[in-house]
């Protein structure tokens, strides 16, 4: 068996040792990271066991349905089932939430997820990944739709050149690797910090046309002072890019979308609390996303998310 490299952590030591987050919610967290380690495998290997491409289906939003897409649903949604911990399941897949168990039965937590972000790039090698996001489950009837600041928990897998995983409980940010060898996830960073500012931006700029003139004069001030443009095409490898590295990640309203495209529970609540945890902002464009009511389990926000100054110079446009 191989050593553990530099004897960093794994991702259960992590979890353990932060006793006074509770044990039930690390159990939430390694029943994630197992379906994560399955669907890694499943994303190396999908052009060799052919399930790239389209599934035959649309999903929820009337968006062509991946095969990887229902293959990553129903990973995620059997290893959560089988946590004792777990009463809710609400999936980007799913028309509506799924109850596994109820809180008397020990259903303490809702889990929020993206199975698979970015998948229609995944037959280009693009990173993709899974969002997640953790929430009591002390509501009656049972329900996700909370705002965002009561999540306990959040984090995105990219799978990618690494298998990376970013989590916070709350309390900080920290850097997992999937070790090919171990097959464990190793803590190798830990409190993330971003960088205040960063002249970077990252949003599809083949709409600018389309876009609130607030995010217009954005663009010709970032155009005149020097900005650079990264855009990749899902949300996971944008905002992880933004976290390591600074900048700022937008995806506006348009008369298309007029409420924007991302949704709210499971993309802009988790990557919201992952980036402020490492010390930056993330707003609709008219206020904190995390302070957001949702109404309805698919609902959608606009984000501007990003180093503390870099959204500033967003948000005084607005």
């Amino acid at each position: 068996m191989s050593e553990r490299p530099f004897q960093h952590p794994t991702l259960h030591e992590s979890l353990r040792s932060a006793a006074d987050r509770g044990e039930a919610l690390g159990d939430v967290i390694e029943s994630i990271a197992q379906a994560c380690r399955e669907i890694a495998g499943r994303v190396r290997r999908a052009r060799l066991q052919d399930i790239l491409g389209d599934a035959g289906s649309r999903n929820v939003h009337g968006e062509d349905q991946q095969k990887l897409d229902a293959l990553s649903n129903e990973l995620l949604l059997d290893h959560l089932a089988r946590c004792p911990a777990v009463g809710v399941c609400a999936s980007e897949e799913e028309e509506e939430a799924v109850v596994v168990r109820a809180r008397g039965d020990g259903g303490e937590f809702c889990v929020a997820y993206d199975p698979l972000d970015g998948s229609s790039n995944i037959d280009v090698a693009v990173n993709v990944g899974t969002i997640f996001s953790v929430l009591p489950n002390d509501l009656d009837p049972a329900s996700p739709l909370q705002r965002g600041e009561r999540q306990l928990a959040a984090g995105y897998v990219v799978y990618g050149s690494s298998v990376l995983m970013v989590l916070s409980l709350g309390d900080g940010v920290d850097l997992y690797v999937l070790d090919p060898d171990l097959n464990e996830f190793v803590r190798v960073e830990e409190r993330l910090r971003m960088p205040d500012r960063k002249r970077v931006y990252s949003l599809n700029e083949a709409y600018r046309d389309d876009f609130p003139e607030g995010y217009r004069n954005y663009l010709d001030y970032a155009h005149a002072n020097g900005y650079s443009s990264r855009y990749i095409g899902s949300m996971v490898g944008d905002v992880h890019r933004t976290l390591l590295k600074g900048g700022v990640f937008l995806y506006p309203p348009t008369s298309a979308a007029p409420s924007g495209k991302l949704r709210l529970l499971y993309e802009g609540n988790p990557m919201s609390l992952l980036i402020e945890q490492a010390g930056g902002t993330a707003d609709t464009g008219s206020g904190r996303i995390l302070e957001v009511e949702p109404g309805e389990l698919h609902q959608r926000t606009p984000v501007v998310l990003g180093s503390r100054e870099e959204v500033a110079h967003v948000l005084e446009r607005l």
